[in-house]
C-alpha cells in the first residue's frame, strides 16, 4: 500500500504535528511505501519572509530525519523540488468547481482568526489533491482538520476521472480516533496559527511554561476531576499505553489529584521522550551538506514516479497535440 502525507515548515515542530502525523508516518515506513515531504509552496500561503521559509524548511527536514524517517526506506523529499506538482494543480483547477473549495471549513476559520486571504489559502485544497494524485497515494494520514481537504482531493479525483477517463487513485483517509485532534493548552486543535502550541524540540525553559499554562477547569483538590473533559489529561495519555491511562484517569477520578503535578509528571515525559531525537537534530542541523543530499536524493525519487501520473494526466486532457 502506499501512503503519503506531508507537514509545512511554518513554525516549530509541536506535539499536535508528531501525533497526528509524524509519529504514524515514521511507523508506516516499516511495511508500507512511504511517500512523506515537507510542503513549503503551501507554507507560502501564510509565510512571506524568504529567509525564514529557506530556515524553516531546512529545519523540518532535519526534525523528520531526527525522529526516525529513514531516506532508504522511503521517498522523502521537499514539495518544491518536485515541479509537477505545480503543473498538475493547474489541470486538476479546471475540474475543481467553485462551490467545491467555497465550502472549505479551514478557508473559512483562518480567514475569521486574522490570516490574510489570498488565492493560494483559498485554492489550497487543490495544491492538495495534486501533491496526493500525484504519486497514486492509496492512503493519507492526516488530522482531523484535514478531513475535508482529503474529501475534497477524493472529489476532484472521481471528477476528473469521469470527465478524462481513468486516471488516478482515489484516497482513503486515515485519522484514528485517537490522535483526530491533539489539542493546544488552550483546548482548541493545537495549530501555529492559534499560538497554542508545545514545542518539541525547544529549550526547558519554553517548554516548561508552555506545559504549565495548559488550561485546565477550578475543581478544587478535595475533589473528582473528569478527565474526558481535561485538555491536561488528553495531551498526557498521548505518551500513555492503555494501562497508563487507566491509571491516571483513576488518579483524576478520586480527591487529591494536583493538577500542578500531572503537569511536572508531563513536562518530565516530554522532555525524556524527545532528548535523543534532540541530539539527533543537532547533527543533522550542523551537517546541511548531508541533509540537501538526502533530499535530492527523495526528490529524484518522487519525481520518477510523479512525471508518470503526470503524462498521464497530460495526455488524457489532450496537452501532448504533437
Amino acid at each position: 500500500m502506499r501512503v503519503l502525507s506531508g507537514i509545512q515548515p511554518s513554525g516549530n515542530l509541536h506535539l499536535g504535528n508528531y501525533f497526528a502525523m509524524m509519529k504514524r508516518m515514521i511507523e508506516y515506513q516499516t511495511d508500507h511505501e512511504l511517500f512523506c515531504f515537507v510542503v513549503n509552496y503551501h507554507a507560502l500561503t501564510t509565510v512571506f519572509d524568504a529567509e525564514k521559509l529557506r530556515r524553516q524548511t531546512f529545519e523540518a527536514c532535519c526534525d523528520f530525519l531526527a525522529l526516525g524517517i529513514d531516506p532508504e526506506k522511503s521517498i522523502f523529499y521537499v514539495q518544491s523540488d518536485v515541479p509537477e506538482v505545480t503543473e498538475l494543480t493547474w489541470i486538476l483547477s479546471n475540474v475543481t468547481p467553485m462551490g467545491l473549495l467555497e465550502r472549505g471549513h479551514s478557508y473559512k476559520d483562518k480567514t475569521a482568526k486574522g490570516i490574510a486571504s489570498n488565492h493560494g489559502l483559498f485554492a489550497y485544497p487543490v495544491l492538495m489533491a495534486a501533491d496526493i494524485l500525484l504519486y497514486g497515494a492509496d492512503r493519507v494520514p492526516v488530522g482531523k482538520d484535514q478531513k475535508q481537504h482529503l474529501e475534497m482531493t477524493r472529489d476532484i479525483a472521481l471528477k476528473f476521472n469521469q470527465t478524462y477517463g481513468e486516471t488516478f487513485v482515489v484516497p482513503e483517509p486515515d485519522i484514528p480516533d485517537s490522535v483526530a485532534m491533539v489539542p493546544g493548552i488552550d483546548g482548541q486543535k493545537m495549530s501555529k496559527s492559534y499560538g497554542n502550541t508545545i514545542d518539541i524540540f525547544s529549550s526547558r525553559g519554553v517548554l516548561k511554561k508552555s506545559v504549565m499554562a495548559i488550561k485546565t477547569d477550578a475543581t478544587p483538590i478535595e475533589e473528582p476531576k473528569d478527565p474526558d473533559t481535561c485538555t491536561l489529561f488528553a495531551l498526557y495519555s498521548l505518551f500513555l499505553d492503555k494501562n497508563q491511562q487507566k491509571e491516571l484517569r483513576e488518579r483524576y477520578l478520586a480527591p487529591g489529584l494536583k493538577y500542578s503535578d500531572v503537569k511536572k509528571e508531563l513536562l518530565n515525559t516530554i522532555w525524556d521522550t524527545f532528548t535523543p531525537y534532540r541530539e539527533q537534530r543537532e547533527e543533522y542541523i550542523n551537517n546541511p551538506d548531508r541533509v540537501r543530499k538526502i533530499m535530492a536524493m527523495g526528490a529524484e525519487k518522487a519525481r520518477a514516479v510523479g512525471s508518470d501520473y503526470l503524462a498521464l494526466a497530460r495526455k488524457n486532457v489532450g496537452l501532448n497535440y504533437y
